[in-house]
């Protein structure tokens, strides 16, 4: 029996579309031109979709808020246009740019970002596409090799390859007992090739971005490094008389270098360390960096009028240490 010809065919969303409508549906999430969108990709299997998108938000704004903002926006959206279930859309905030929210604009928590207590918040696993993707094609090159010398000597009655014979010979003699160097050497090559592959396999990897505090349960939010670091020097640049700053911001701890124009050095150091500690609070980061300020002098500092500039900086002037040290004993 004919269907009739509005049943026939089928209908297809190409990965294409939906990327380009979870793209358009991220810059759309916040005021209009806050959110800029640095890429994307989604993969379409059957009537589901799974799309990521990485962005950039203002500054400021509290990140976990304004990343659960555009994802749930991104899967809605996305969702709605194409007519396709999206269980998974993820967002890679890439950094923080300076465009403000018009109108003093404020974003709207989610209902499960302001509870006190969430669930636990785990470092992401790196997908290693390129080291399994060099084993794979190695390994199918030599097993394809091999398969078809094989073939070619029990099906086809050929010799077998002269590559075959000599590896096979030169194995014969240098197994692990002829204690050769080539063979100890080649040992530890594969041995130290099996303990990567195993480290490869138990950790986490991607370096690059720290977890933040989950703000629903099943969403996982990171933040890249270089926002961090990005953040920390427009805070501690702030700071009265602070020229050059410097971030470098690592797992567990943050290292902060700047240099003092004009100013007390103690007062700024200070000053530094509390913009530099309010900042790292409005992360939302799961785990509390360890912040190391360091502040030095530019070479055209001069101390503010009235003060002692040894004093300032923590250390006792000569006069003082020559009182200490030259009173004789009595």
């Amino acid at each position: 029996m004919t269907a009739p010809a509005a049943e026939r065919g089928r209908t297809t969303v190409a990965d294409r579309a939906v990327r380009r409508i979870a793209e358009r549906a991220a810059t759309e999430a916040l005021a209009p031109g806050a959110v800029e969108v640095g890429g994307g990709s989604a993969a379409v299997r059957g009537r589901r979709a799974r799309v990521n998108v990485t962005v950039t938000l203002p500054y400021p704004a509290k990140l976990d808020e304004a990343g659960e903002s555009v994802r749930s926006h991104v899967a809605e959206r996305t969702a709605r246009l194409t007519g396709l279930t999206v269980p998974s859309a993820r967002i890679r905030v890439r950094g923080l740019s300076r465009h403000a929210l018009s109108g003093g604009q404020q974003l709207a928590p989610p209902v499960a970002a302001t509870e006190a207590a969430g669930p636990r918040a785990h470092r992401p696993w790196a997908q290693r596409r390129l080291p399994v993707a060099v084993l794979a094609l190695l390994g199918a090159a030599v097993c394809g090799l091999l398969l078809y010398d094989v073939v070619s000597v029990h099906a086809a009655g050929h010799a077998p390859a002269r590559w075959r014979a000599e590896v096979m010979e030169w194995l014969s003699t240098h197994g692990p007992d002829s204690g050769t160097a080539v063979g100890v050497l080649a040992a530890a090559g594969v041995f130290l090739l099996g303990v990567w592959l195993f480290v490869l396999a138990v950790t986490p990897g991607r370096r690059g971005v720290l977890p933040m505090r989950p703000p629903l349960a099943g969403v996982r939010a990171v933040l890249d490094r270089r926002a961090v670091a990005a953040l920390l020097r427009d805070a501690v640049t702030d700071v009265p008389g602070i020229g050059e700053v410097r971030v470098r911001v690592g797992r567990r701890t943050a290292r902060v270098r700047a240099g003092l124009e004009f100013g007390g050095l103690e007062g700024a150091r200070r000053a530094a360390e509390a913009a530099a500690e309010a900042a790292t609070a409005e992360l939302g980061l799961a785990g509390a960096l360890r912040l190391r300020v360091r502040l030095k002098t530019e070479p055209g500092w001069r101390a503010p009028t009235g003060s002692d500039p040894r004093l300032d900086s923590g250390s006792k002037p000569a006069a003082m240490e020559r009182s200490t040290t030259d009173e004789p004993t009595p």
